[in-house]
C-alpha cells in the first residue's frame, strides 16, 4: 500500500506537510483548490477514515499515523475557526513513483 505526503495551505499562507498511508486524498482534494474550512474537514476525516480503514484491512489494525496526523490537522484548523471565510488549499501532492 503506497503512503503519500501532502502539503497544505493555511487561511495565513502557512503550509503543512502532512503524512497518508494511502493514495486515497488524490480522491477528495483537487491540488491547488481552495476549500471552505467545514468542506475540507468533511473531506480530510473522509479520507483519513478511508486510509485507516485500508491499513487495517491488510494489517489488522488502525493506522495510528493517519490518525495522529488527522488530530494535528483538526488543531490547526481550530487556530482558523475564528476566520468565516477561511479556505485551505492542499498545493502539493508527494507520491511514490510508479
Amino acid at each position: 500500500m503506497p503512503a503519500m505526503h501532502y502539503r497544505l495551505a493555511w487561511p495565513d499562507a502557512s503550509e503543512t506537510t502532512c503524512y497518508s498511508p494511502s493514495l486515497v486524498i488524490h480522491d477528495f482534494f483537487e491540488l491547488d483548490a481552495r476549500y471552505p474550512m467545514d468542506d475540507f474537514l468533511r473531506r480530510i476525516r473522509e479520507a483519513t477514515a478511508i486510509a485507516s480503514a485500508r491499513v487495517e484491512a491488510k494489517f489488522g489494525f488502525a493506522c495510528s499515523a493517519a490518525l495522529d496526523q488527522l488530530a494535528q490537522i483538526e488543531a490547526l484548523a481550530q487556530t482558523f475557526a475564528h476566520q468565516p471565510d477561511a479556505q485551505i488549499a492542499v498545493v502539493h501532492f508527494d507520491t511514490p513513483a510508479p
